[in-house]
């Protein structure tokens, strides 16, 4: 099991569940200084229970004023960010039968918009960091649905292609201020949001072997941290197929339409 090396000041969205909840417990455990977010403030409270080296910072990533204030609060405390984690962020399918802009937008509120806020929050923090000598790191949580577009998901592979894009573009443009961005983009984990998918999830892990996977990946300072590697090495394969080949290998994931009730 690999740790995080030194003692570092973490923020970390998306805390109180899932693969957020896995990082936050390892992390507090190996004695970080963690601000932990999420909009619940009483599962922050359980999740951190009476450790001394937990923040809780409620907030909407979604609401571009509270994540700024969220931020002037981190630098109040900290005055610097050695690592931030945005991991917030939510999944709906689209069903293009009955096209619902709501939905896109809602899953774009938190997965792209939400981590754009924190990231305008993050910045300067992670600037004075470096200025002290840190070597700061920024992670997000896109998905391997990132690497491939797939039937109903849209809104959400948009979403998460579109925050990759984003990391990538920005990663070049950081390289010579000494500030990193690592992706995280994972295959199926066995969280209460993917609970609620109604199709198989091959290869699905545990959400403490994906905080494994993340942490070993931000150790060594990996650009794509991907797991579990036989599937996301397999979606990857497939999202750089000719585009008739990758089409034809997508038809097949589509499923039935229903057959309309006979008036």
């Amino acid at each position: 099991m690999v740790a995080l090396s030194g003692r570092r000041v973490v923020w970390l969205t998306g805390a109180t569940s899932g693969i957020g909840r896995a990082l936050a417990t390892r992390l507090l455990d190996e004695g970080h200084h963690v601000a932990l977010s999420a909009r619940n403030l009483d599962a922050l409270a359980e999740l951190a229970g009476a450790r001394s080296n937990a923040l809780l910072l409620p907030v909407d990533v979604s609401d571009r004023e509270a994540v700024r204030a969220a931020g002037d609060h981190l630098d109040d405390l900290f005055g610097r960010l050695d690592l931030a984690i945005f991991n917030a962020g939510t999944c709906e399918y689209l069903d293009a039968r009955r096209f619902d802009l709501d939905l896109v937008q809602r899953v774009f509120a938190p997965n792209f918009f939400g981590v754009l806020h924190c990231l305008d929050a993050a910045l300067p923090l992670l600037r004075k960091a470096r200025a002290e000598g840190s070597r700061p790191l920024l992670a997000a949580t896109s998905s391997a649905s990132a690497y491939v577009p797939l039937p109903r998901a849209a809104a959400y592979g948009a979403s998460k292609a579109a925050l990759s894009h984003f990391l990538e573009s920005l990663r070049l443009d950081l390289y010579d201020e000494g500030i990193d961005i690592s992706l995280i983009h994972p295959g199926f984990v066995d969280t209460p949001l993917s609970a609620r998918n109604d199709f198989p999830m091959p290869m699905r892990i545990s959400a403490t072997a994906a905080a494994d996977a993340i942490l070993d990946g931000l150790e060594r300072r990996r650009l794509d941290i991907h797991f579990p590697r036989r599937f996301t090495l397999g979606v990857r394969l497939m999202g750089i197929l000719p585009p008739t080949l990758r089409h034809r290998l997508g038809l097949r994931l589509v499923r039935p339409t229903p057959s309309e009730p006979r008036p």
